[in-house]
């Protein structure tokens, strides 16, 4: 039998007290949400003609997406350098990263104006404009969602009475599913970045770079491994399966050093820009930059092979890249934007609690799934 075949349901009771208060957050997530539809963007939001893109974009799509690709990036190790000892992780990964993704979807849905043309989208494609880096966004994301679910579909039919049917279809159609999820992941997260290259000098010179798509692109990738890490170390604590340590500190080395290599990338263009004197400024911009680059710096001390076995250095690493990831794009797309006089923006309380509900709707799912699915896989004993 193999590792992924010994996968099994958690099991266990699902109504625990802590999964109450998620549906709690969740019921009032999804009431704001219907509430938000009804009285329009302008009386749910804080977001105005400065600030277009707010919470819900910021956190759920912008971040949220990179901090969903664990797949992406276990994916890279998996298939492309043919690290099959890893394979045990990708399914929980994978879990995460479709879930991550539909929420980042539904955000998208929740911020348009008008969210049931949403279909036209990849249907109009005589009317698309092609120089749009939204387009590109729209268009992978909506397809990687679909991947996700193909790629986890196994999983979920396993136990039913069509699985025998379905399965060598599924298995002879991974290979082409597997690589859109290679394809698409790149594609957006790097126009992700792009797409802030419109905001010129609206946007602040530690931020604004030509790189924007390769940094984007490459804190998704440290964001990911550093996802999978603490997936894996919440899922030995919370469902009792056997901590792999072993392979977790390679991947916290490699989302580690990632974040290393992004800094060098950085502060190389800051040089060859002529802007590395503004990184000592200690105005709003140069602190944030300064608390980016400490957390993204952190990791690599935490890494040491003395510690290696120790899960909770581990989590703590992976922590610091999954915020220094997350601050980098928060920063971007809000705090380093500057619109111009008389523009502020703070997210109002509804759009606090949908981004909480949706958060909890997420973690709520998680839950459920790998206890009545076998998404967790027994891995075997480290010697």
């Amino acid at each position: 039998m193999s590792e992924r075949d010994d996968a099994k349901p958690a099991g266990g009771p699902l109504l625990t007290r802590g999964y109450l208060i998620l549906l709690a957050l969740s019921a009032l997530g999804v009431v704001l949400i219907l509430w938000r539809f009804i009285v329009g963007l302008g009386v749910a939001t804080a977001m105005n003609d400065g600030y277009p893109l707010g919470l819900w974009i910021t956190l759920d799509v912008v971040t949220g997406t990179a901090l969903a690709c664990g797949g992406y990036a276990l994916a890279l190790l998996v298939y492309i350098f043919n690290r099959g000892k890893y394979h045990p992780l990708v399914r929980p990964a994978i879990l995460t990263s479709a879930l991550g993704y539909t929420m980042a979807g539904l955000s998208v849905a929740i911020d348009l104006g008008r969210p049931w043309n949403m279909w036209k989208i990849p249907l109009f494609f005589r009317d698309w404009n092609l120089n749009s880096a939204l387009l590109e966004v729209a268009l992978c994301i909506m397809a990687y969602v679909f991947v996700l679910w193909v790629e986890l579909s196994p999983a979920l039919i396993a136990k039913t009475r069509y699985a025998e049917r379905v399965t060598p279809f599924l298995d002879k159609a991974l290979l082409w599913v597997i690589a859109l999820g290679m394809l698409l992941p790149t594609m957006h997260q790097s126009s992700l970045g792009a797409l802030m290259l419109l905001a010129g000098p609206r946007l602040h010179p530690l931020w604004n770079t030509p790189l924007l798509p390769l940094l984007f692109l490459m804190t998704c990738v440290a964001m990911g491994y550093a996802m999978v890490v603490f997936e894996a170390i919440f899922s030995s604590r919370f469902f009792r399966r056997p901590s792999h340590t072993a392979m977790l500190y390679t991947l916290q080395k490699f989302a580690a050093w990632g974040g290393m290599v992004f800094v060098v990338v950085r502060f190389v263009d800051l040089a060859v820009r002529g802007r590395l004197a503004l990184v000592g400024q200690l105005d709003l911009y140069g602190v944030m930059f300064g608390i980016e680059t400490l957390l993204w710096v952190l990791p690599a001390v935490l890494a040491s092979r003395t510690h290696a076995n120790d899960p909770g250095r581990l989590f703590r690493g992976a922590m610091c890249t999954a915020i220094a990831g997350g601050l980098y794009r928060f920063d971007t797309f809000l705090v380093a934007f500057q619109p111009g006089p008389g523009w502020h923006y703070f997210p109002s309380v509804p759009e606090l609690f949908i981004s909480a509900g949706l958060i909890s709707i997420e973690l709520a799912a998680f839950i459920a799934l790998v206890k009545w699915f076998p998404i967790l896989g027994g891995i075997r004993s480290e010697t």
